[in-house]
Formats: C-alpha cells, sequence, structure tokens
C-alpha cells in the first residue's frame, strides 16, 4: 500500500473516531499505477457504444413526442406494456454511467408512452373504452403484463430520485392498492387479498374474464403482423386466450405489485407503504405454510385458499393446473406463473432481511422435487399440479427462483440449489476469461442489433408495439453482473438488486464517472471485493462507492490490494482515483442492515 493511501485511511479513520461520519469523511486516494487492463476498456466502450445505438433506436421508433411509432393496441399479445418495453434497461444503463441522454430519452418515451396510451381506447373491450391508461395506469389487467409495462419506471430512481412527477406517480401508483382512490378498490384489507388478476386504476374485474378483453380489438393479421405468440389470424388470438376466464380472486403474480409500496416508501420512508407490503406478503407466507409449503394459485373474495375455482387451490388462470392449447398447433402449453410471485417476498426481504421469507420458497421447492418419479430410467421433477395430482415432469430439478435466493442469502446451501452458470463460477475463482468474454458478448450484441435495426423494413401501420424490442441496444446484465455484483432481473418489475453502486460527485449524477471502470471479483456473506481503476492517464477521477442499490447495506472495513483492514461505518466511501491508477479493495459489509433508500449520497 502506498504511504499516500496509508494516509488517506488513517486521516478518515481519525475522523470517524471523533464522530465526523458523512461519505466524505471516508475517503481513499489510489495512487498505484496500473496499466488500463482489457476488461477495463471493453467496459467503458461497451457503455459508450450502448449509449449512442439507444439514441440511434430511439431515433428510428419514436416521434418528438415519445410516442412510439406503432399500431397502438390493448391485450396480452401485444399491449401497452410491450410499447414501452422497448426502453427496457435504459435507467440502468444511464445508472451504472452511460451517456445523459439515456435517461433524457427514456423520459420522454415515458411521458409520451402515458400520454400515447391514455389517448389509446379499445372499441370492444369493455373496460377501455374510455382509455387503455386511466390515471397515468393500466386501468385493469394481470400483474404479468402490469409488471413488464412498469420495468421501466420502476428503476426510474436509479437515476433520478428527486424526479417530483416520479414522486407523484409512485404514490398514486401505491395508492391504488392501498385503497386510497375510491375509484380503484383492488384491495381487501380484512383477507389481505387483492380482489382480482385483472386490477389496476379502474379497480378489480369481478367476473370472468372473456378471450376479448385478453386478446384486444379485432385486427388484420395476415401479410400485415407477426405476432409474438405465432397466431396467424385474429381467430387464433382469440383462441389463444379462450380458457384464461378464472380471474376473481387473488393469485400470486399480484405480489408483483409491492414494488409500487417499495419505491414509494423508499422516497421519504412513510411507514404505511412499509407496514402494507410486509402485511400483504405476511398473509400470502401464511397461504403457503396452510397449503403444505405450496403457494396456492387461488384465494377467494372471502379469503379462502381455492374458493373462486371450484374449491381448487391449483386453480385459476396462470395457476398450478393451468394447460391450455395452442391454437396453431393443438399442443398442450403448461402456463404456470405462481413462481413470478417470489419478487414480492424478494421485496419484503429488502425491507427485513428476514429470511423466512426466502425459507418459504425454498420450502416449496423441496415439496415439489419431493414428488420425483423415474421416467425411462432417469429421474424426473413435475411443474404442474391438476386434478390427477402432479404432472408436468421434466428431467430438471424444480429450481425457480434458486439462483435469487442465493444471491439474497449468500448461503453455500443455497448455491447449491442454484443452477451453474459462467459469472459465478467466475466469482468462485473459476472462469478468470469470463469479464472479457462477457464485455466482447455484449459489445457484440449491440452491433448486431443495430444492423438488424437498420434492415428492418416495417413501418408503423405494420408494426406492433413489441416488434422492436429484439433490436433494443441496452446491454447491461454484464455489466450488472461485472461492475455492480448485481442480478439483472428482467420483466418482473423488480427493484436493482447488487452489492455496490457508483456515483460521480462531480457531475451530481448515478454511475462512474468518466473513465473509471469497477470489476467486483468475489462475493460472501460479509464481504466483496472490487477493482477500481482510472483508465485516463491524465485526469484524476473521484467515485463513491455505495454499499448497495439503496444504501441498503453498511460498510464495516476495507482493505487495499491485501494490506491491513480499516474500519468503516455508513453505506458511502469516496475514493479518489490518479491518473493511470488502480487498486483492489475488499470490503466488509452488514448486509441489509439499513432502510433502503432512493435518496443519492449527497442527501443521506
Amino acid at each position: 500500500m502506498s504511504r499516500f493511501v496509508m494516509l488517506a485511511v488513517a486521516v478518515a479513520a481519525l475522523m470517524l473516531a471523533t464522530g465526523r461520519q458523512s461519505h466524505a469523511d471516508q475517503s481513499l486516494r489510489i495512487d498505484t499505477p496500473v496499466s488500463p487492463p482489457a476488461w477495463a476498456l471493453l467496459e467503458r466502450e461497451l457503455l459508450k457504444q450502448s449509449s449512442r445505438a439507444c439514441g440511434e433506436f430511439y431515433r428510428r421508433y419514436f416521434d418528438e413526442r415519445g410516442f412510439l411509432l406503432c399500431v397502438e393496441r390493448w391485450g396480452g399479445d401485444d399491449g401497452p406494456d410491450d410499447a414501452i418495453e422497448n426502453c427496457n434497461d435504459w435507467p440502468i444503463l444511464h445508472a451504472l454511467g452511460g451517456e445523459d441522454r439515456i435517461l433524457t430519452l427514456y423520459k420522454r418515451a415515458w411521458e409520451g408512452h402515458l400520454r400515447q396510451y391514455t389517448l389509446a381506447k379499445t372499441t370492444q373491450v369493455p373496460f377501455a373504452r374510455d382509455g387503455m391508461y386511466y390515471k397515468e395506469f393500466p386501468v385493469m389487467f394481470d400483474w404479468q403484463h402490469n409488471c413488464e409495462g412498469l420495468t421501466v419506471f420502476n428503476l426510474q430512481s436509479l437515476s433520478d430520485p428527486q424526479d417530483r412527477a416520479m414522486h407523484r406517480r409512485q404514490r398514486r401508483f401505491a395508492g391504488f392498492y392501498l385503497n386510497e382512490d375510491p375509484g380503484a378498490p383492488n384491495y381487501d384489507p380484512r383477507h389481505k387479498i387483492i380482489r382480482s388478476l385483472f386490477n389496476g386504476s379502474r379497480g378489480p374485474l369481478l367476473r370472468k374474464a372473456t378471450a376479448l378483453d385478453w386478446t384486444g380489438d379485432p385486427i388484420e393479421v395476415e401479410n400485415r403482423f407477426h405476432l409474438g405468440h405465432g397466431e396467424r389470424s385474429y381467430e387464433e388470438m382469440l383462441a389463444h386466450f379462450k380458457d384464461y376466464n378464472d380471474i376473481v380472486g387473488d393469485h400470486p403474480l399480484n405480489l408483483l405489485s409491492t414494488t409500487l409500496a417499495l419505491n414509494a416508501y423508499m422516497i421519504d420512508h412513510e411507514p404505511k407503504y412499509r407496514e402494507w407490503l410486509l402485511d400483504y406478503v405476511d398473509a400470502w407466507a401464511g397461504r403457503m405454510n396452510a397449503n403444505g409449503g405450496v403457494i396456492p394459485s387461488n384465494i377467494g373474495l372471502d379469503g379462502k385458499i381455492g374458493s373462486a375455482a371450484d374449491g381448487k387451490w391449483y386453480g385459476g388462470a396462470y395457476g398450478w393446473g393451468f394447460t391450455v392449447t395452442v391454437p396453431q398447433t393443438g399442443e398442450p402449453a403448461h402456463r404456470n406463473r405462481q413462481h413470478w410471485g417470489f419478487i414480492g417476498f424478494a421485496n419484503a426481504y429488502l425491507l427485513t432481511g428476514d429470511d423466512r421469507y426466502l425459507q418459504a420458497w425454498r420450502r416449496q421447492a423441496d415439496v415439489v422435487n419431493a414428488q420425483m418419479k423415474r421416467i425411462g430410467g432417469e429421474p424426473h421433477y413435475p411443474r404442474m399440479y391438476g386434478d390427477q395430482g402432479w404432472y408436468g415432469y421434466t428431467p430438471e430439478p424444480y429450481s425457480y427462483n434458486a439462483r435469487e435466493i442465493w444471491y439474497l442469502s449468500m448461503r453455500p446451501s443455497d448455491r447449491r440449489r442454484a443452477r451453474a452458470e459462467p459469472w459465478i463460477n467466475y466469482l468462485e475463482g473459476g472462469a478468470p476469461g469470463y469479464p472479457v468474454a462477457a464485455l466482447s458478448s455484449a459489445l457484440a450484441s449491440v452491433r448486431t442489433k443495430i444492423a438488424a435495426m437498420r434492415a428492418d423494413t416495417t413501418t408503423p401501420d405494420t408494426r406492433l408495439a413489441d416488434d422492436p424490442m429484439k433490436f433494443n441496444p441496452a446491454e447491461v446484465t454484464a455489466l450488472v453482473q461485472l461492475m455492480n455484483g448485481g442480478i439483472h432481473i428482467t420483466r418482473r418489475a423488480s427493484v436493482l438488486h447488487c452489492r455496490l453502486r457508483y456515483f460521480d460527485p462531480v457531475r451530481r449524477r448515478a454511475g462512474v464517472p468518466d473513465d473509471v471502470a469497477a470489476l467486483v471479483q468475489e462475493l460472501s456473506a460479509e464481504h466483496v471485493t472490487v477493482q477500481l481503476v482510472n483508465t485516463s492517464q491524465l485526469e484524476s477521477r473521484e467515485v463513491i462507492v455505495q454499499a448497495g442499490a439503496y444504501a441498503e447495506h453498511e460498510f464495516a472495513g476495507v482493505s487495499i490490494d491485501g494490506g491491513p483492514r480499516r474500519q468503516l461505518t455508513g453505506s458511502h466511501l469516496t475514493v479518489r482515483l490518479a491518473p493511470g491508477s488502480g487498486a483492489t479493495l475488499r470490503l466488509s459489509t452488514k448486509r441489509y442492515s439499513r432502510q433502503p433508500t432512493m435518496k443519492f449520497p449527497w442527501f443521506n
């Protein structure tokens, strides 16, 4: 360790001992020369190229109002949620250190999206005839689709925590489920249920759903559109949804709504949002326990398991027994979505660090895998449950959410449950080439997507809202893993789960400053090891390192390049990097020791 680093750490320790504990007091100066590693140069290039590619994508598919240039539709095949999903991961890209215009373009698209789908109306679907959005929120739909349409909004606070319009929306949206809007009585506080699978700003749908409710208005298909589910006609679109009828009562998908309360809570820590979230998740945990460890997929309006599905705990649309027929092929399709509800339990864990929210899902996996049977001499495990018992057997053990459970707990026993993957292997000391390979692959993906976008021959009148999604060039999975030591949960309206985040105190924004690169090399329950590098050979850089995506963790100590451990407190550490310098920090952490906040370090 250089004498400059030792002096800085000693000064910081003295300040802490005298009670001065702001993030600015906990600072390190790094001046050890480091030739920029390949991973650092690739990381910086990926941030730049992905940002620029998103700008070209926006110019191709959005107009000056932020409206998506497409045929506007309601429905589960192609609807409002798909439209804003074209900006998936843009908030994360900016929060990592992407260009400022990414945030500008995302916000323009979001504002345009709300206006576009408030103006867009159905002609035949009853509840959307006055607008597909009402009060800037879906009028009523299931949370597989509601959550997809909120994926970008739920992450806006990573870069824009002081936006007042965002705060108003976060509180309004959460209020639809706290019964603060008399026009949206979605929640029954007595039975602690959301009253229908279809819910939103106009309240719950308390009748059986029809294929029209799910499909949307009639539309020409042949020679005009290519539908995501492969239907060749509007009649096949209706056939796709013909059995999606039983929606009355609560379903685990509704647990995804808890992210609304979590974001509202992280503004100013108003207790009501935390209390509602934990009460609702606790009610579901109780139902899992009462149902032998397996989450039921229908809770009736009387609060009883299965009472809105002929007494069947596995009943209802998207339930354990929900197998439908693919109209194009006549083949059965298993569409059990109960495992998406884990997001609600992960939100509760973020607030409490209480392992019982993870244990409930470990137990479910154990119960399901205990139903193993041998087929052709090989073990197979079920995914479905119906009138005849367990079915839908596959060779792989039931492991939904195992990766997320391991990430949250960091327990070796949970690691053994999760499937092998290169990133985790890298963290455990294997696959040393993973960072370069992953970042190189992400850069190649940006190039491939933009080339395909430039070759796209669709026009606004032959383009559905989900058509451009495959060209979205925001490549963040490898960046979240390698920079933040985090997991990238897609399509399920999750907040960001990561061990470290970075801020630029000079430009007063989220993300690493220009020229700075970060590589998380090791994760455990108590430590995170990260290498920080300043690739500029001419300019010093300053970066704030935060413990957790929302300062939910706390630093306890740091060692630099294998040197002695120095004490730290709080959730922030300022690192000053001399030109062309770098160092490896091993940070001791107390995980989930603080309530999460969306505030930036200089506002804490």
